[in-house]
């Protein structure tokens, strides 16, 4: 048996997968956005079905995986319409030690100013960048948040900038959806949040549901839309207190 991590997000759209090269290149050499992660974003979206008793096609998620390698997706009827990786897993959101987003121009130039082959390159982008490159000691976002907390500059630097990168893609996946019915977590650092992500869902300008408090039901409103975040373990069982 096999199970491809790209298989779920076969139903891209082509004005979602393709890149703005020349298309001959794509018919040559299949360049384009495949994506990720696809068994976990496909879990995570059944499992939230079937909690409300209802068929996948009925919702709109936005769902983040975040861990080491970190991806979203824009799933809609249950079908992935959108996602952050690309053409390989580096693209998107900042990582542990991949940039994710970076103008192609920048890595050109930098490979001209240090003197960088095509393997260094990658090595620079894959292993050496992300929250390890920016705050210069670890890819692990539990270390990075502790010095964050004594004060370390690069490290709150990293954190601020890992959060904005998620909360910059929930806001997209947002408009391209239309609307979204959840934010579903997952994930090392999606099931224990060393992150707070409500910043996300104030981008949304969505609800906030608290099950065990009334008073607290809205933090922003969006008309009678109802937004909720789910986190996704091995239960995904109850909106996050």
């Amino acid at each position: 048996m096999a199970v491809f991590d790209t298989a779920f997000h076969h139903t891209l759209p082509r004005h979602a997968f393709l890149y703005a090269l020349p298309h001959e290149l794509y018919v040559r050499h299949k360049v384009r956005r495949y994506g990720f992660h696809g068994t976990s974003h496909r879990y995570v979206a059944l499992r939230y079905a079937r909690i409300h008793h209802a068929p996948p096609d009925r919702f709109k998620l936005i769902t983040c995986h975040l861990g080491n390698g970190c991806s979203m997706c824009a799933i809609e009827g249950g079908r992935s319409i959108d996602t952050s990786m690309g053409f390989t897993p580096l693209e998107g959101l900042i990582m542990g030690t991949r940039t994710g987003d970076i103008d192609a121009a920048a890595v050109l130039h930098l490979m001209a100013r240090e003197g960088l082959d095509i393997e260094a390159t990658g090595e620079l982008l894959n292993r050496r960048s992300g929250l390890a490159g920016l705050s210069g000691l670890s890819n692990d976002i539990r270390t990075v948040i502790e010095h964050a907390g004594r004060g370390h500059e690069r490290a709150r630097l990293a954190i601020d900038a890992f959060c904005y990168r998620i909360k910059k893609y929930i806001g997209a996946y947002y408009a391209a959806l239309n609307g979204a019915d959840a934010i579903v977590f997952t994930g090392g650092i999606g099931e224990k949040p060393a992150v707070d992500p409500r910043a996300g869902l104030r981008a949304a300008r969505c609800v906030w549901h608290r099950r065990r408090s009334a008073e607290k039901r809205s933090r922003c409103r969006r008309r009678d839309e109802d937004f909720k975040r789910w986190r996704a373990d091995r239960g995904l069982g109850d909106p996050d207190p």
